[in-house]
């Protein structure tokens, strides 16, 4: 079992920057791959961004690659999205996930975090 936090989010500008960032429990994190997930009002949850336990290995969004950087520390059982360059378009719910392969399918994520608002302003 592995329960997840995520903080980080709020109220920015247009190309403004904001960093999530997910808090794990327990003791086996680094044998969990880590995703971030999104969902905007009226739309289903679509992923985002997801890292293998090594820290690693990536996959990203095609809208968010150059500007979303995804990360671990396993030292201290936390996942990041860096976000950069926001756009109103991201503004979403976001969650972190834990998985126990790297996949960008949601399917494959049993563990979940309560989410984030991250909303970005024109």
């Amino acid at each position: 079992q592995v329960q997840l936090v995520e903080s980080g989010g709020g109220l920015v500008q247009a190309g403004d920057s904001l960093r999530l960032s997910c808090a794990a429990s327990g003791r086996t994190f680094s044998s969990y791959a880590m995703g971030w997930f999104r969902q905007a009002p009226g739309k289903e949850r679509e992923f985002v961004a997801a890292v293998g336990g090594s820290g690693r290995n990536t996959y990203y969004l095609d809208s968010v690659k150059g500007r979303f950087t995804i990360s671990r520390d396993n030292a201290k059982n936390t996942a990041y999205l860096q976000m950069n360059s926001l756009k109103p378009e991201d503004t979403a719910v976001y969650y972190c996930a834990a998985a126990g392969l790297l996949t960008t399918n949601i399917r494959l994520y049993p563990y979940w975090g309560q989410g984030t608002q991250v909303t970005v302003s024109s």
